[in-house]
């Protein structure tokens, strides 16, 4: 077979991976969810999960590598630099595999994520074999990610978790959304608070490190501050690496989806969760670094490492809730409508008055409408 032709082979590509893992290389260990029950996840509903055999894995595993060397193979062949050969590559790519394995060359070639939303459920044997075989096949891999169920990282022996971690699993990403029970209760999460600290804690025990996602806005109205104390609470008890913000975004195809048409479920608004926000960054008590990194995240700015940088952080909250009530709505307008991406654009008065124009042409006069505009454009991004 030609190396062109090694192009248009394809491998199992799961349907979602972390914003970080953007340029990474992706491996289908398992399929779907195991539990597959949470109210704000639409990713695998309807779809049953599966394990993957070493064989089958090893298989897409082969097929990534005959994609690099043909394009390696082009770039020699070219006399062209690698990067710009990959980028061409991904731009005209005949098959997702191709466009993930030129983009993951683009990028370095560093990074690799085992997809899907739980690949810690896999026999720890099993899931070494495919960690070893990935990095003897790929030598310049050197940090490999996977996600996990805190339930299924606290029923892992310690001594399991440290083979992975010899084995190569660099990072985990594991989806606390809330500390509080009664969210994780009302959300099905299928966890408690306490699987929550004892399966991040015995991650970080194991050497790998942690990125452990929280979801402002999970308790809604009625429940914020709850939600904020107690999953500061739970992330001070397991002081993970990375904590991730995700603004919950809700949208017809999400169970949750009936719960707010119902009213059981009543949304917080952008500036009740930037509150929240604030009473969490508060009352946090750990080394961890806070990252905002996801377009339904109000104020990206919200980052730096704890403890040093907590005042930093508050200040971009408290200059937010400062800001005049037109210029709060402005700016939550244009960060919606993908017009800025920190706080500082506002002060650009171009784009600044083709908010303002947009703004204008909305009636705000009935209570809750314009926040109601807001929640649908960020349906945009799920």
């Amino acid at each position: 077979m030609a190396m062109t032709d090694m192009l248009k082979e394809s491998y199992e590509l799961g349907p979602i991976r972390p914003p970080s893992e953007a340029y990474s290389l992706l491996i289908r260990v398992t399929r779907n969810c195991p539990w597959n029950r949470c109210k704000f996840c639409p990713i695998y509903k309807g779809s049953k999960f599966q394990l993957r055999s070493f064989e089958e894995v090893k298989g897409d595993i082969d097929t990534a590598k005959a994609i690099h060397d043909s394009i390696t193979e082009l770039a020699r062949e070219s006399g062209g630099d690698i990067r710009n050969v990959a980028a061409s590559v991904c731009n005209n790519a005949p098959t997702d595999a191709a466009r993930n394995v030129a983009l993951w060359m683009y990028a370095g070639g560093k990074n690799a994520f085992l997809q899907d939303a739980n690949t810690m459920i896999m026999k720890t044997p099993d899931l070494v074999k495919v960690i070893k075989y990935l990095k003897e096949t790929f030598t310049g891999i050197d940090r490999i990610t996977s996600y996990a169920r805190s339930k299924t990282v606290s029923q892992k022996k310690l001594e399991d978790l440290i083979e992975l971690h010899e084995a190569g699993l660099s990072r985990i990403h594991m989806g606390v959304e809330s500390g509080y029970d009664p969210v994780l209760e009302f959300m099905d999460k299928g966890v408690t608070a306490a699987d929550h600290i004892a399966g991040g804690r015995n991650v970080v025990a194991s050497g790998i490190s942690l990125c452990a996602y929280v979801m402002p806005g999970a308790g809604g109205k009625r429940m914020w501050r709850e939600h904020a104390l107690e999953t500061a609470r739970v992330l001070n008890e397991i002081n993970p690496d990375f904590v991730r913000l995700r603004t919950l975004t809700i949208q017809p195809r999400m169970l949750l989806h009936k719960d707010v048409v119902s009213g059981d479920f009543i949304r917080a608004t952008d500036e009740e969760i930037v509150a929240e926000i604030k009473l969490l960054i508060e009352n946090l008590d750990c080394r961890s670094q806070v990252v905002s990194d996801h377009m339904m995240n109000l104020l990206p700015e919200v980052e730096g490492k704890l403890p040093g940088d907590k005042d930093k952080i508050l200040t971009v909250i408290e200059r937010f809730q400062s800001l005049p009530p037109e210029e709060r709505d402005i700016y939550k307008l244009g960060r919606r409508l993908g017009f800025y991406s920190k706080l500082d654009d506002l002060a650009d008065s171009q784009r600044h008055e083709e908010v303002k124009q947009v703004l204008g042409r909305i009636d705000r006069s009935e209570e809750g409408a314009f926040d109601e505009i807001l929640f649908n454009l960020m349906e945009r991004y799920v």
